[in-house]
C-alpha cells in the first residue's frame, strides 16, 4: 500500500500491563447523575427492556489512512436484517447502531460514549486499536464488549470484555509450532520499541516446542517507510543456514542451524503490523536474489484483502504460511454465515466472507443471540447481558470455534492473559492468490485448528 498513515501496529497492544481501575471518581458519577446531561447510560439501564426494540452497536474504523474494516458494520446490519425478517428474539427487534473510530483514540472513545447514550445493551464484534480509550466509557456504563478483533491487551484483561478469538499471541505461538517443522533458519522483523520486545517471546514458544531453535530477531523502526535493509538482512539470514556467525543485526539465533533444519528453506517473519505491506513492498525487491526462502506471518498484519491490494498471486505473499484463528473461507461451516450475506447483503462488496473482521463480527453476534435467547422474556439490558455471560453461559458456534464460556480468569492468567479463553488457531497458505488450508508440515503439531494454550504456558515474557 502506498500514502502516509499513521502506524498502530495490530501486535503491539496485548502485552501484560496493571489492569485500569474501573470505578467512576465521585466527581464524574456526580456529573453523569442525569441521563440528559450527556454522559450516557446509567450502568444497567435501558438497551431493550420492555417490547422496544434491543440497541447494540458494532464500531470500525472506515475511509482511513491506515486499516480500514467497513465489513465489519456491514455484516452487523445484515445480522440484524436476518435477525428481525425472522420475528426478532422473543419477538423484540434488533436494532444496529454503527459507529466509525477513525482509527483515532478520540473517535473510539466517541463512539463508546455514544454506545452508552443511545442505551445499547453490548457492543459487539467491533474493531478499534485503541483499548485504552474505549473501554473505560464502557465500563463507565457497564456495556460488555463481546467479540472484538482481538488486537489490544484490554480485550484480554478487562472483565467486561468477552473476546472469542486468542488474538495476536495465539497467531504467533501457532506460527512458531507450523515452521519448526516447515522452515530452516527463521528470521523475524518486528519493531525496535518495548512493546515489540515481547514478540519473539511468543514466536520462539511455538519453535522451541517443535525443537527449532529460536528465530533471528531483526529490529525495525515502527514507523518506516521503507524497509530496504532490513529486508535485506531478514533474507541473508533466512537463506544461510550453516553460516557458523548470525548476520549484523539479527540477535537470538543458535550459531549453527540443527541438523535437519539446513536443508529446509528458510522463512522470513514480518511482524510489523500495519506496515507489514510497507516491508512486503521492499522484500519483494530484494527477494530474488534469495530463491530459498519464503514468507509467513499472521492474520492482523495479512488477510484476504491486503493479499488481493498487492497482486493477488502475483503479490509477495503467494506461497506463504498465515495462522489464522477460525477455519478457511471454503470451509463448510461458513455456510450460514454465507447464506446469510446472500440473503441480505448481496453485491455488498463491503462484505468478504473471507475477511477475519466479517468472522469475527458473525460468531460475536451468534454469541450475543445466545446470551439474548437464554434471557428469554426478562428484561433485556447491558446488566442483564453482562451476568448471563458471567453466569457461565456456554456458546457453541458451529465448530467454527471451540464452545465459548468466559470463567473470571483463564488458564492463561499467569502470563497476564485472563480473559482469552480461545486460542485455536488454524494454518493457511496462500495459494493462487486465496488463502486455503494448508497441509502441515510432518511433525508440525498443527494439524487442522490446533489449540495453543499449553505452549502459550510456556511462553517466556520475562
Amino acid at each position: 500500500m502506498t500514502g502516509s498513515r499513521r502506524f498502530r501496529s495490530t501486535f503491539l497492544h496485548f502485552l501484560p500491563r496493571p489492569v485500569r481501575a474501573t470505578a467512576l471518581s465521585a466527581g464524574a458519577l456526580a456529573a453523569c447523575a442525569s441521563l440528559t446531561a450527556g454522559c450516557g447510560a446509567i450502568p444497567g439501564a435501558t438497551g431493550g427492556s420492555g417490547d422496544g426494540p434491543i440497541k447494540v452497536m458494532t464500531w470500525a474504523p472506515q475511509d482511513t489512512d491506515a486499516t480500514n474494516k467497513p465489513g465489519m458494520p456491514a455484516m452487523a446490519r445484515a445480522y440484524g436484517k436476518w435477525i428481525n425478517s425472522r420475528g426478532g428474539i422473543h419477538g423484540r427487534r434488533l436494532e444496529i447502531l454503527t459507529c466509525n473510530d477513525h482509527n483515532d483514540s478520540v473517535g473510539a472513545a466517541r463512539c463508546a460514549r455514544r454506545a452508552a447514550t443511545e442505551g445499547a445493551v453490548a457492543v459487539v464484534g467491533s474493531y478499534s486499536q485503541f483499548g485504552d480509550s474505549f473501554l473505560a466509557p464502557l465500563e463507565s456504563a457497564g456495556i460488555p464488549y463481546i467479540g472484538g478483533y482481538g488486537v489490544t491487551n484490554d480485550e484480554f484483561t478487562g472483565t467486561m470484555s468477552y473476546p472469542v478469538n486468542g488474538g495476536q499471541p495465539a497467531l504467533l505461538a501457532g506460527l512458531g509450532r507450523a515452521l519448526a517443522a516447515a522452515c530452516g533458519p527463521v528470521s523475524l522483523v518486528r519493531p525496535d520499541s518495548i512493546a515489540g520486545d515481547q514478540l519473539p517471546a511468543l514466536l520462539d514458544s511455538g519453535l522451541k516446542a517443535g525443537g527449532h531453535a529460536p528465530a533471528g530477531d531483526q529490529l525495525a523502526a515502527e514507523n518506516a517507510t521503507e524497509y530496504g535493509d532490513q529486508a535485506e538482512q531478514a533474507l541473508r539470514y533466512a537463506s544461510q543456514g550453516t553460516d557458523k556467525a548470525p548476520v549484523k543485526g539479527l540477535t537470538g539465533a543458535t550459531a549453527t542451524a540443527p541438523a535437519g533444519q539446513q536443508a529446509r528453506k528458510g522463512c522470513v517473519v514480518p511482524a510489523l503490523g500495519d506496515r507489514t505491506d510497507t516491508f512486503m513492498d521492499s522484500f519483494r525487491r530484494t527477494r530474488d536474489a534469495y530463491p530459498s526462502v519464503r514468507t509467513a506471518t499472521v492474520l492482523g498484519s495479512v488477510d484476504q484483502s491486503v493479499i488481493n491490494a498487492t497482486g493477488g498471486a502475483s503479490g509477495p505473499y503467494e506461497g506463504a504460511y498465515i495462522t489464522g484463528w477460525y477455519p478457511p473461507a471454503s470451509d463448510r461451516r461458513w455456510k450460514p454465515m454465507k447464506r446469510v450475506i446472500d440473503e441480505e447483503a448481496f453485491g455488498d462488496n463491503r462484505i468478504d466472507p473471507a475477511d477475519a473482521g466479517v468472522q469475527t463480527t458473525w460468531i460475536a453476534y451468534t454469541v450475543l443471540r445466545a446470551a439474548l435467547e437464554k434471557i428469554g422474556e426478562g428484561e433485556v439490558s447491558a446488566d442483564t447481558v453482562r451476568r448471563t455471560l458471567d453466569g457461565g453461559l456456554k456458546v457453541s458456534t458451529g465448530g467454527l470455534t471451540p464452545t465459548l464460556r468466559w470463567p473470571y480468569a483463564s488458564r492463561l492468567a499467569a502470563l497476564g492473559l485472563p480473559r482469552l479463553v480461545n486460542a485455536d488457531v488454524s494454518l493457511q497458505v496462500v495459494r493462487g492468490g486465496e488463502l486455503v488450508e494448508a497441509e502441515p508440515a510432518r511433525g508440525s503439531g498443527i494439524d487442522g485448528i490446533t489449540d495453543m494454550t499449553s505452549t502459550l504456558e510456556n511462553a517466556d515474557l520475562d
